[in-house]
């Protein structure tokens, strides 16, 4: 497949999507919840089944196996957690798994795509038509979209940059799809280890030299995340690079490319 950038977000589509999701789409919303978690189990089965080490998806395959996937996804929509008796880690896994799982759907739902982004319009358009403005994730009986699951849950319930190298879009620029569901017990070191991968992974950041480097726009889109402790986004990839940046480093982003991860 060629791969194209054409398509792409500016940071200020980005931040005005941000700036404009309902708050009230927090965890708390949530008519039902379910004392414990529910098993990733079939998750994680389809995963390695489907998604091989590169990341690289066969749609094909979840179709033949929507049976099954969907079968999970209802475990999610009727297993939303309970704040007050999950861990956060419980907490954190469930929606990072949530994520990844109904963008597969979506994929799925609307195969043959050359990108995610060609679902909702030819132009899309931040709460009018974009594929991440689809209310068709049920969680506990209420319909929300991926933008909510991601920036009205995830980022702000959960102090944690690391979860930009755990939840996947479907594209090519995005950090590889993890073939194995997040789970509670493991959650740090698949944290740790998406980061490392993602850092020192030349399809998404060329860092050859202290002095300069061409690094993935995530860096740029949500650049708040990652200044944690006072320090900045270079202070943030020199923790996971294997080459390391000096203050100064002349940064530039790659274009992101939106085509289909397959």
């Amino acid at each position: 497949m060629t791969r194209s950038s054409s398509q792409i977000f500016t940071p200020a589509i980005v931040l005005a999507v941000f700036l404009f999701i309902p708050t009230c789409w927090g965890q708390k919303e949530f008519p039902t919840s379910s004392p414990t978690p529910p098993s990733h189990e079939i998750w994680t089965e389809l995963l390695q089944k489907h998604v091989d080490n590169e990341g690289v998806v066969n749609y094909r395959g979840f179709i033949r196996d929507r049976v099954k996937l969907n079968q999970y996804l209802n475990k999610l929509s009727t297993n939303p957690p309970d704040k007050d008796k999950w861990t956060d880690a419980e907490q954190l896994a469930y929606w990072i798994n949530v994520y990844n799982a109904f963008t597969v759907k979506l994929i799925i739902d609307h195969y043959p795509v050359e990108s995610i982004k060609d679902i909702g319009g030819r132009i899309n358009i931040p709460f009018v038509n974009s594929p991440w403005d689809i209310k068709f994730v049920d969680i506990g009986g209420k319909k929300i979209h991926l933008n909510a699951v991601e920036h009205a849950i995830i980022r702000v319930e959960f102090d944690e940059p690391r979860i930009h190298f755990a939840v996947n879009c479907a594209s090519y620029s995005c950090p590889i799809l993890l073939n194995e569901a997040y789970e509670a017990d493991k959650l740090e070191e698949q944290l740790e280890r998406q980061t490392v991968r993602f850092m020192n992974d030349e399809r998404f950041n060329i860092i050859n030299s202290p002095e300069e480097a061409k690094i993935s726009r995530l860096f740029r889109w949500y650049s708040g995340d990652f200044k944690v402790d006072g320090q900045n986004v270079v202070d943030y990839i020199n923790r996971y690079s294997d080459v390391k940046l000096n203050s100064n480093a002349r940064i530039r982003y790659i274009d992101y490319d939106w085509s289909l991860n397959n």
